[in-house]
C-alpha cells in the first residue's frame, strides 16, 4: 500500500516471467517451483537442488533465460515480500504463492500473450519434456530431468516426438510418399 501502484506492479511482472520460465525451462512441478526458498537459488547457477515427489532431491538446470529472469526477480522481489519471508516466489501480500494463484498468473500470461487457450503449470513441464524429446534428448535423460521414479512415466511424452518423427520420416524419406 505503502509504494507506488507501478513499482508493485513491476515487480508482480517479473514475478511472473520468472515463475513461467522455471517452470518450462527446468521443467519444474509446480509445488517444486513454490517449494523454493530465495536464498537457495542464485541467478549465476546452472542448477537448483530440487526436492521432488516422495523426498526425492535431484538437480534441475536453470535456463540462461531463466537465470535473466530470475536475476530481475531478485532485484524486485523485497519491494512485495513481508519481513522475514523465506519464499522465493511470493504473491500481492508478501507471503508464499499458492497453487491456484500460480495457476492464475499462468492463465493470465497466457492470456496476455494472445493464447487460443491457457496452458496450465503442468502444460509448461510436458512441454519441457516434449520439446527436449523432439529435439533428441534420449528418454532416460530426460527421465532424470523430469525427476521421474519409473521410466514407463516419461514414456508418456513420447507420443508426441512419434508424431514428430513421422513427419520428418514423410517428409524426408524418397519412399514415404509412394
Amino acid at each position: 500500500p505503502d509504494q507506488p501502484i507501478s513499482e508493485k506492479k513491476h515487480s508482480i511482472q517479473a514475478r511472473d516471467i520468472c515463475l513461467a520460465e522455471l517452470l518450462y525451462g527446468s521443467g519444474l512441478r509446480i509445488s517444486e517451483a513454490l517449494a523454493l526458498d530465495a536464498g537457495r537459488l542464485s541467478a549465476e547457477a546452472p542448477a537448483v537442488r530440487i526436492m521432488g515427489k516422495g523426498g526425492k532431491e535431484r538437480l534441475a538446470p536453470i535456463t540462461d533465460t531463466a537465470r535473466t529472469a530470475l536475476a530481475a526477480w531478485l532485484l524486485l522481489r523485497p519491494t512485495l515480500a513481508a519481513p522475514g519471508e523465506r519464499a522465493l516466489f511470493v504473491g500481492a501480500r508478501g507471503k508464499r504463492l499458492n497453487r491456484r494463484e500460480a495457476q492464475r498468473i499462468i492463465e493470465d500470461l497466457c492470456r496476455r500473450a494472445g493464447l487460443p487457450q491457457p496452458i496450465s503449470p503442468h502444460g509448461l513441464r510436458h512441454s519441457f519434456a516434449t520439446h527436449l524429446l523432439e529435439a533428441g534428448a534420449d528418454l532416460r535423460s530426460v527421465q532424470e530431468l523430469m525427476g521421474h521414479a519409473r521410466l514407463t512415466t516419461t514414456q508418456r511424452y513420447t507420443h508426441l516426438n512419434l508424431a514428430h518423427l513421422m513427419a520428418v520420416y514423410d517428409k524426408a524419406h524418397p519412399k514415404a510418399k509412394e
